[in-house]
């Protein structure tokens, strides 16, 4: 996993659509501790052809903890599995 001071590597976990159009995307660490949530108009990811790839590089200042034991192990477990299956750049 990288990881300098600064910036940790997250591996997508979870991919959902809402009601107002959006599509969220949950990145967590592989050990389940840390997330980050991005939520993108599906319009926009569209038009600019924008791609979701297996991990990216965030600062540790944007990453929020997981506080539910039950989500942490299902997180940890679905960016092993990510990890383990695609290299960081793979688009899926």
């Amino acid at each position: 996993m990288a990881d300098t001071d600064d910036s940790v590597q997250l591996w997508l976990v979870e991919r959902s659509y809402d009601d107002r159009d959006l599509i969220v995307l949950i990145y967590a660490t592989t050990d389940g501790e840390y997330e980050l949530r991005k939520e993108l108009a599906a319009a926009v990811m569209h038009q600019r052809r924008m791609v979701t790839t297996a991990a990216i590089e965030a600062p540790k200042k944007n990453l929020e903890p997981v506080t539910d034991e039950t989500l942490q192990e299902r997180y940890a477990a679905e960016a092993t599995k990510m990890a383990e299956s695609h290299a960081p750049d793979d688009e899926v």
